[in-house]
């Protein structure tokens, strides 16, 4: 289960491992016990620098991946909407994800 994300984002920067942020994240290389936290910073991360939608690249296989992302993408707070990825973007070896837009964004200065 993913960290506290208030715990995730005061982490050590000893512990952390710096990723460009790109409107697609592909999973393949993180362990399977990684992968929720991963998907949980990554899209903080993403709304933070103003994506309205990102692609994480799961992979096929036997769809255990997916189901466990789709799962939590279906309980995030930073989730609009979800859905399996067009056949050229990877299909249901992909999702797309909407962000919401972030509450302090709607205020004003």
């Amino acid at each position: 289960m993913p960290q506290d994300p208030e715990k995730l984002h005061d982490l050590d920067e000893s512990d952390a491992v710096v990723l460009p942020i790109e409107d697609f994240l592909d999973l393949h290389s993180f362990r399977p016990q990684e992968i929720l936290e991963v998907v949980e910073e990554y899209l903080y991360q993403c709304q933070r620098q103003g994506f309205r939608e990102v692609r994480l690249i799961h992979g096929k296989g036997q769809g255990v991946q997916r189901r466990m992302v789709q799962s939590f993408l279906g309980k995030s707070p930073a989730v609009h909407r979800f859905r399996d990825a067009t056949p050229e973007a990877g299909g249901w070896g992909a999702t797309i994800v909407q962000l919401k837009v972030p509450e302090d964004s709607h205020s004003s200065p």
